[in-house]
């Protein structure tokens, strides 16, 4: 299916954009939702339009009955929303199961974390044919389709299996596992074959394009043609669902990024300058080292504890100076592995703060909610240093979100090494191995020591770097890509310069 200049987006995803929630009377009420897919493409979205497809949140509903709230999200989006509607098997199976049993630790690399059930491939295979049906219903000549994440893998072939070819890039949010790891899934030809139906696939950084080039190289003996941030596979007939000629598939590297200006406008509002004020009054003007992880075993949380622990052991110094503000965003808390995560959290939390609490001072703070998005930004902004420890992240948009919303310039970030926006932000960022826990607790106590003029200098490079690479530069290079095929790149705004100083 060729495209035109007028052709759409289509963004496809596992989770619309929004919260459904039950009124009194039997309606249903949307309202936006917070996450990294999410704050990056609504941007996109609305400046050129659209239709975003994914599954509305709730299984306890019927497609008629969320049908008008989606209506009024959508007309304050600018664009329109079309739910898939999963039932709750097929939650356990593809969402629970594996998605987040399989590829979700697979692809991080804990894969004994993994668990191999052929009933979750079936039903990962029916709910991608259910996305595919939906899209089928929306699709005009000339739409691009953006596929986002792990959850999806197979949409595009399964629409060429339907006879509904279209013009398809995918991007993976999550890292690519290097070919030892990835040999471990039972369905590894299948996944792989399938992802070659999209044209462009995106990755966040070159070692993750690194792992997957392998993976095609070895178990298809494809071949790779230039050098940069995108490169051209070979893809054979014998590779194609439905035995179509020799053809190319572009795979890039496109570090996501963030809306520099609306996060920067939002910490530099009265509204979050006066809520920061209090974030410091209720610490008594001590350093706020602050950390803000969803619930997940990859993000280091444990060993995040453990270094502040340590540095509290070896610098008597940080003793009533500083606190730990840990906020656990919750997820996924029907996983077992996730309820023993929290467990385990809690538990040292509470060792540690019995350890050294002291009249006046408790060293950590714990928190395990959400936040809403003024607190989130006023917390940025009053933050002395964020502590991000990941054990392996696709980018991290947390560490991105806090330095656009220090305007002020003076927070430091300690920023894991494993974590993909590492590449990008590694001159102003200390960077750390979450696994060395001295070490992390020597950057603690660097950052507690740091000048201000090194401090600032630091901030203002990490700044220039997130402003410059921000989510409508991500965008424009992932749909640059597909331009010579007829899909229009994104467009940037007339107020693309942001108000806030860089």
């Amino acid at each position: 299916m060729e495209a035109d200049e007028k052709g759409r987006l289509i963004v496809v995803s596992n989770r619309l954009p929004l919260v459904l929630n039950a009124q009194e009377d039997g309606t249903w009420d949307a309202r936006a939702s917070s996450g990294g897919l999410i704050s990056a493409l609504v941007p996109v979205l609305r400046r050129r339009g659209g239709v975003w497809i994914g599954w509305p949140g709730t299984t306890d509903a019927t497609l008629e009955e969320v049908l008008p709230a989606l209506a009024a999200v959508g007309e304050a989006y600018g664009c329109s929303f079309r739910p898939v509607m999963l039932t709750q098997q097929e939650m356990e199976g593809f969402y629970f199961g594996f998605s987040n049993e399989v590829i979700w630790p697979l692809f991080h690399d804990l894969f004994t974390n993994c668990n191999f059930q052929p009933e979750y491939w079936q039903v990962y295979q029916d709910v991608n044919r259910k996305f595919a049906a939906a899209v089928a219903d929306v699709l005009r000549p000339g739409d691009f389709l953006w596929v986002h994440d792990y959850h999806l893998m197979d949409l595009a072939a399964e629409l060429r299996r339907m006879g509904r070819p279209v013009h398809a890039g995918f991007f993976l949010h999550t890292p690519f596992p290097p070919l030892e790891i990835f040999l471990r899934l039972p369905w590894r030809f299948e996944i792989l074959r399938d992802l070659l139906e999209f044209d462009p696939i995106g990755f966040q950084t070159l070692r993750d394009r690194r792992n997957f080039l392998q993976c095609v190289k070895v178990l298809f003996n494809v071949q790779v043609k230039g050098t940069g941030s995108v490169v051209r596979v070979q893809v054979p007939p014998s590779l194609s669902h439905d035995g179509a000629s020799a053809r190319q598939v572009c795979a890039g590297v496109f570090p996501i990024g963030i809306d520099f200006a609306a996060a920067a406008d939002m910490a530099a509002s009265p509204e979050v300058r006066a809520r920061a004020r209090e974030l410091k009054d209720d610490i008594r003007g001590r350093q706020m080292i602050l950390g803000i992880d969803r619930l997940d075993y990859t993000k280091g949380l444990p060993n995040k504890l453990q270094a502040f622990r340590a540095a509290l052991h070896r610098y008597p110094e940080l003793h009533h100076k500083v606190n730990l503000v840990q906020h656990v965003v919750p997820s996924r808390k029907e996983i077992p592995d996730y309820q023993q995560l929290r467990l385990e959290l809690e538990h040292l939390i509470g060792q540690i703060n019995g350890e050294f609490t002291e009249s006046g001072w408790v060293p950590i703070h714990y928190m395990f909610h959400n936040l809403g998005s003024v607190d989130l930004s006023a917390y940025y902004l009053a933050a002395d240093i964020a502590l991000v420890t990941s054990l392996k992240d696709g980018m991290n948009l947390v560490a991105k979100e806090y330095c656009a919303a220090q305007v002020d310039q003076g927070g430091v970030l300690i920023l894991s090494e494993f974590a993909g926006a590492a590449a990008q932000l590694q001159r102003g960022a200390l960077l750390v191995n979450p696994y060395d826990i001295d070490g992390v607790a020597s950057a603690i106590h660097r950052a507690f020591c740091m000048p201000e003029k090194e401090r600032s200098e630091r901030m203002r490079l990490l700044r220039r770097t997130v402003r410059s690479e921000d989510v409508y530069r991500w965008a424009d290079a992932f749909l640059g890509v597909t331009s010579e095929r007829g899909a229009a790149a994104v467009p940037y705004p007339e107020d693309y310069l942001p108000s806030a100083k860089p």
